[in-house]
């Protein structure tokens, strides 16, 4: 493929992250001839002023296509399983943001900042990581390369909009529910209720009594950074926020190193912005950004080589659209 090229490019999915997808499309100007939407009913979608006519999704409407952004939701079964066989046979280059292939030994796993590499060995097909997972390794990639981490331990506080537009809007019915001191509506788009809540529930239980959430933040770090004896354990939990997902993180190194060498390698590392104490990364300030924020980096009193960190990105952004539109931007070229 050459850069100065362009090419015909299909979204899959109009939900809260196919709408940032289109959206960052248009922000980085990526050179696109013709541009289809696709989603389980025809209509039109407005995003930031601009109209996209949206069609009923069905195979055929996959010739001619060259790149597919399937917009997934987490927990959710994406399109596609469904789509991306009779995508790839029309030709198309398919980058799934859904869970499903994420763990296939046969597709890569890919954060553009960090493992580039693995898209030489794709059949047709890139899993796009989970959002948490990805401001994570973003973060600790540079670290991992460096000193080598042997041992994670991470706590999510996820904003409601990695469970999609209904639970962004149920948060909101909620807030002025109780504003104006009605009864909170039952919980439907989340499993609990949200305003004035928190709740360490994140797809369903399953071994061990980790969520899947909190599994898939375990193996897909470990796929990413190519390193399976990485200890990693993960609590994942909703909090009352409607972009951007925070994460306190503990990390182990095996070589020597201290909070300065660190702070002076995420300084330089792509995708990340350092922020100096006394200050700190917020919800507020990462929502609509690109980058990965990292702040509070400090050691950890007791254990040597330990160190504790706090971790900051737009879950819909990075955590989802952007990348998978950073993978199309690294394919092409």
């Amino acid at each position: 493929m050459q850069p100065s090229k362009t090419y015909n490019v299909c979204v899959v999915g109009a939900g809260a992250v196919g709408i940032e997808i289109l959206r960052v499309l248009a922000q980085r100007r990526f050179p696109i001839s013709k541009l289809t939407v696709l989603a389980r009913s025809a209509r039109t979608l407005q995003v930031d002023g601009q109209s996209y006519p949206v069609e009923a999704v069905r195979p055929e409407a996959f010739k001619g296509q060259e790149i597919v952004l399937f917009a997934g939701t987490e927990g959710e079964k994406g399109a596609a399983v469904t789509y991306a066989e009779a995508a790839i046979a029309a030709g198309a280059l398919c980058i799934d943001n859904g869970a499903d292939f994420r763990m296939d030994p046969k597709v890569p796993l890919v954060i553009p900042e960090v493992n580039p590499e693995d898209l030489k060995n794709h059949h047709g097909l890139i899993a796009n990581p989970n959002c948490s997972t990805i401001q994570l390794v973003v973060a600790l990639a540079p670290i991992h390369r460096q000193f080598k981490l042997k041992r994670i331990i991470v706590s999510t506080y996820q904003a409601v909009s990695g469970a999609g537009g209904k639970a962004v809007e149920a948060l909101r019915a909620e807030t002025a529910a109780a504003a104006q001191g009605k009864e909170l509506p039952a919980p439907d788009a989340l499993p609990q209720r949200i305003q004035g809540n928190v709740f360490p529930h994140i797809g369903p239980f399953q071994e061990l009594g980790y969520t899947s959430e909190e599994w898939k933040m375990v193996k897909e770090t470990q796929k990413i950074l190519h390193d399976f004896n990485i200890a990693i354990t993960a609590t994942t939990a909703r909090v009352p926020v409607e972009h951007a997902h925070s994460e306190s993180v503990y990390f182990e190194t095996e070589k020597p190193a201290t909070v300065e060498g660190l702070k002076n390698l995420l300084r330089k590392s792509p995708g990340v912005i350092l922020v100096e104490e006394p200050a700190y990364p917020m919800p507020v300030d990462a929502a609509h950004k690109d980058e990965v924020f990292v702040g509070r980096l400090r050691p950890d009193p007791v254990q040597k080589n330990a160190f504790v960190c706090w971790i900051v990105s737009d879950n819909l952004r990075k955590g989802a659209a952007l990348n998978a539109v950073q993978i199309a931007e690294a394919l092409i070229r």
